[in-house]
């Protein structure tokens, strides 16, 4: 694996969102210059129900795609055009927000109360602003999982690593 220098660093800060789900952001709203053509990322870890069991309820998108991945724990999804599932570990949500969708996300945690994932924003190009909603739901079992020689762990989401394809159709970011 070839190894990149570190352009930067940058320290996520406690933050509120949803109806009251305790969680960090990385970067978003205002300093997402340097991320372009992600807009936000939050990683939702937390031991403690409270803090994130009132969720994030209905609320809209638009002209953007979220990225959600669970690490442990499950989150159950519904929006407005009648889609619904549970994710849960190791699984990962693509949604194409487009012309606009009014979803919801509830984390109800594992058995041992943990919850922990991220998501991630990318901006749609302007031209698929007003695309049609979609939604990619990818459980664990079917993204690879790979060992590269120095013994860094891999999971193809999206795209192509040394031959290997994600199961993420369509990616319009």
């Amino acid at each position: 694996m070839s190894v990149r220098p570190i352009k930067m660093t940058n320290q996520a800060r406690p933050h509120l969102e949803g109806a009251g789900v305790h969680l960090h952001r990385v970067f978003g709203f205002g300093e997402t210059e340097p991320f372009d053509p992600f807009l936000m990322m939050d990683d939702f870890r937390n031991d403690d129900p409270a803090k994130y069991m009132n969720g994030f309820p209905w609320h809209p998108h638009r002209g953007i795609e979220t990225i959600t991945y669970v690490l442990k724990g499950n989150v159950e999804h519904g929006d407005s055009l009648g889609n619904r599932g549970v994710l849960s570990d190791g699984d990962v949500q693509w949604m194409t927000a487009g012309s606009g969708i009014i979803h919801q996300e509830m984390p109800s945690g594992n058995a041992k109360g943990e919850m922990h994932g991220f998501q991630l924003w990318a901006n749609l190009p302007s031209h698929q602003k007003m695309t049609t909603p979609r939604y990619q739901d990818i459980k664990s079992p079917d993204i690879t999982s790979l060992t590269d020689d120095d013994g860094t762990h891999i999971r193809v989401i999206a795209g192509d690593w040394r031959g290997y394809r994600g199961p993420v159709d369509g990616i319009l970011t």
